[in-house]
């Protein structure tokens, strides 16, 4: 004998009904001994629930759905059954109907609709639907007949979730079998009897509970439960979209699972089973093919990972009972918990510190007004007497628990548990883990619980694959040339680094667009032309908090000064920041003090190298060298890409006028290459470099000996520049002369060294490193106490769309490490 019951969406539509019957009908005639159990059609049982609470207001608005009922149950009867079946079963239906409705009316008369008179309307739905299906399947050739669940399934009359009397209802359910062999048994779900009469039924999920129970008194061969997806997976897949399939699970873990919030498993379903040791199967009525899930005895040793799965339930409360007067007094928590226990609170988790000065539960938020209640009666003369603190509640709260029997063979779980949630600013609240070691449950803000979910998920499950989501403003030059090649790396970063990176959030100067499942790179400049979101800074960052993703990094691509304004509000959110944009790290000391201790507290990066050299690893280097133990002596850098072009190139061959409009054809200065030439771009750099290597400079304490001459400073327009450059040609020779004497170039260096900055146009010798410097290249030389004699030196090209976006990209990469 195999038991399988199939779920409301699985006989939400006739087709589905039909598909159903062509699953089970080739395992009949194959000679299989089914019985097979049915919940009420799609949505009903919530559209009963609705009437009634209609009726019991007053509101006649029930007698709207309750036609919607009637109609959707003679539709499918009349879709799936032949005319004369069809019209000798309406019959006894219409005559159901009319008791519902009679029912109604009078809770609509009444203006109440108890615990008792809930389960009888409530049984319609399933009574209705397998009576339909049952006909269905004669209709198709199978030998099947419709048993209510009221004949065989005995209980208390606790109304809405009745316990079952196992002693009367497995003699029951195995006399009505003894008579009744080679017909298939199409049972009502959810719903027993008392042994009045009376109609209960056993919580909502107790479809599952009926097979279950089926199959353990009749010592099945295995209970099959089908829903709509491919069994248990390792998480919630609405939250968590890379979930998958578990192969197999144990009653223990399927249990904890369940206990946690897993929907796929109605939990009192697994005690029967347990208890016969029957295994359990999860499948997919709509991929019948799928293996789905087995729970069995045994854990599965071979899972290749050391949980199983990780389940989450929210809108709970933490309760909290703490006092002095709690400490090494006997019988605080047998009082607790029997306050509670009259109250029919369920407690959900529980933890004590070691201390013995608190108990924390958590509740639902509907228990959670109650559970306040009766502790405080219960301990009212402590709470006065100011032993004990007033009870309060924390509130919009979930319980997240990681669940597997390897866990307690494995060394490091907790541990890399609560990193990845440090890492992504979750904080928690409660822990408690059971002697077992069997699951780690623990207690955040509801706000962060699809985050953590899928923090943990990426941590356990994917194969030490680490997903980022990368929200970008700035997408001209640098951030289209960073998006290219993040297309181009993204399949072999997935293949060769475990790296996956997803692009949740673009925003140019008009326009910005989000997608939690990531932009597609191949079009993400249509998408975002067509975006109906008009681009707003502060909108981009509030919308990137509150999508509150998992592994997440800003990149500010812009110059915009208003952007590093908003960096704390992100870094506070636990998102890292890494941009090119240099007036953050360049801007009052306090500031940039304050960014850098911001992303320290809260556990991200604040990424800045590109700032200084573009791609070239000029601040990483810095920092590992003091992160070593070195001292730095001495930093003397060529930190212009525009300004080293023109003094590379200035031998004496062509005035340097013609140098300077050259570069600028070129696009190696702005438009007015007075912004390069007055080197406060260099200024700014300098200053970043000073503060990494521990100086507590500002920016105007950098001193400057100015490139051009006063004369060049005064035009309004870059024709007069132009002209009054041309005429201080001399001057400029006068210098290349100068240096020549010395047998020495010209170079534009800053220089850091005892505490004090500057930078201006110096004559580098035959020994110096920036002698043979050349192109638009930059140098960045490191004199310290290790590198005292042979100075260390990074030198490449300093500017760039492509070198500027692949020091970007290596950033992303760092934070994904």
């Amino acid at each position: 004998m195999k038991v399988l019951k199939f779920g409301g969406s699985s006989v939400a539509t006739p087709e589905r009904i039909l598909s159903i019957i062509s699953i089970v009908k080739p395992r009949i005639d194959a000679g299989e001994e089914l019985t097979i159990v049915f919940s009420a059609f799609g949505g009903i049982t919530d559209m009963l629930i609705e009437m009634s609470e209609l009726a019991s207001m007053g509101k006649d608005k029930y007698i709207a759905l309750y036609h919607q009922f009637k109609d959707r149950h003679s539709n499918a009867a009349k879709e799936l059954l032949s005319p004369d079946v069809y019209n000798s079963l309406s019959i006894s239906m219409d005559e159901n109907h009319e008791t519902l409705r009679d029912l109604l009316k009078g809770i609509f008369l009444v203006r109440e609709a108890s615990p008792r008179t809930m389960d009888y309307v409530l049984s319609f739905g399933e009574r209705n639907a397998n009576t339909i299906i049952a006909e269905a399947m004669k209709e198709k050739g199978i030998r099947a007949a419709f048993l209510d669940a009221r004949q065989i399934i005995k209980t208390n009359k606790e109304f809405g979730n009745a316990k079952v009397n196992f002693k009367l209802t497995d003699p029951a359910i195995q006399e009505y079998y003894k008579e009744r062999k080679g017909t298939v048994q199409i049972v009502t779900g959810f719903i027993g009897s008392d042994i009045g009469g009376l109609t209960t039924t056993l919580g909502r999920g107790g479809s599952d509970y009926t097979a279950a129970i089926l199959a353990g008194a009749l010592h099945a061969d295995e209970l099959e439960i089908w829903t709509d997806v491919d069994g248990v997976l390792t998480c919630d897949p609405r939250k968590v979209k890379q979930a998958f399939t578990i192969p197999q699970l144990s009653y223990a873990e399927a249990m904890e699972m369940s206990h946690f919030g897993a929907k796929v498993i109605y939990p009192p379903t697994i005690q029967p089973a347990l208890r016969r040791g029957i295994p359990i199967y999860i499948k997919n009525t709509f991929n019948p093919g799928f293996i789905g899930t087995l729970i069995h005895k045994e854990h599965d040793p071979t899972f290749k990972s050391t949980i199983k799965g990780i389940s989450s339930l929210g809108n709970l409360s933490l309760i909290r009972l703490q006092g002095s007067g709690m400490m090494g007094v006997p019988g605080v928590s047998a009082r607790l918990f029997s306050a509670l226990g009259k109250e029919k609170v369920n407690v959900i988790l529980i933890t004590q510190a070691s201390s013995e000065h608190s108990i924390s539960i958590a509740v639902t938020d509907k228990e959670a007004k109650k559970a306040i209640i009766a502790i405080s009666e219960e301990f009212e003369k402590e709470i006065e007497d100011n032993l004990i603190e007033p009870v309060k509640a924390e509130t919009d709260l979930c319980v997240v628990a990681i669940v597997g029997e390897q866990m307690k063979n494995v060394p490091g779980v907790a541990g890399r548990l609560f990193e990845g949630l440090g890492k992504n600013g979750i904080n928690v609240i409660a822990i408690a883990q059971g002697s077992s070691e069997l699951n780690i449950s623990f207690v955040i803000s509801k706000h962060d619980e699809t985050k953590a979910l899928n923090a943990i998920h990426d941590s356990f499950f994917l194969s030490n694959t680490k997903r980022i989501h990368v929200f970008m403003i700035g997408v001209g030059l640098i951030g289209s040339t960073l998006l290219r090649q993040m297309r181009e790396q993204n399949e072999t970063l997935k293949s060769q680094n475990s790296l996956e990176i997803k692009v949740c959030g673009l925003a140019n100067t008009k326009k910005m667009i989000f997608d939690e499942n990531g932009i597609k790179l191949s079009d993400w400049e249509n998408q975002l032309k067509s975006s109906e979101s008009n681009s707003n800074i502060q909108s981009f960052i509030d919308k990137m908090i509150a999508m509150n993703m998992s592994n997440s990094i800003f990149i500010d691509n812009t110059a915009d000064s208003a952007i590093p304004d908003l960096y704390h509000q992100v870094l506070n959110a636990s998102i890292s920041v890494a941009t090119p944009n240099k007036i953050a790290a360049s801007s009052a000391y306090t500031n940039y003090n304050h960014i850098k201790q911001l992303a320290k507290k809260n556990n991200v990066e604040f990424l800045f190298e590109t700032n200084v050299g573009a791609g070239l690893p000029v601040i990483s280097t810095l920092r590992n060298l003091i992160h070593s133990g070195d001292r730095i002596l001495t930093i003397e850098a060529v930190l212009s890409g525009s300004i080293s072009y023109i003094f590379n190139h200035f031998d004496g061959t062509r005035p340097f006028s013609t140098l300077v409009k050259e570069a600028r054809e070129l696009g190696y200065t702005e438009p007015d290459p007075r912004d390069d030439l007055s080197g406060a771009d260099v200024k700014r750099k300098i200053t970043i470099l000073a503060r990494e290597a521990g100086y507590e400079v500002e920016t105007d304490d950098v001193m400057i000996s100015p490139i051009l001459p006063d004369s060049c400073t005064i035009p309004k327009d870059v024709d007069g520049f132009f002209a009054a450059l041309e005429k201080e040609d001399e001057h400029f020779n006068r210098l290349l002369e100068k240096a020549r004497s010395q047998k020495g170039v010209l170079r534009f260096v800053a220089k850091a060294q005892d505490g004090k900055v500057s930078c201006g146009v110096e004559i580098a010798g035959p020994d110096s490193p920036f002698y043979n410097l050349g192109g638009s290249d930059n140098m960045i030389v490191f004199t310290t106490q290790r590198y005292k004699q042979r100075p260390l030196v990074v030198r490449g090209p300093g500017a760039g769309a492509e070198v500027t976006a692949a020091g970007i990209f290596a950033e992303i990469i760092s934070a994904g490490n």
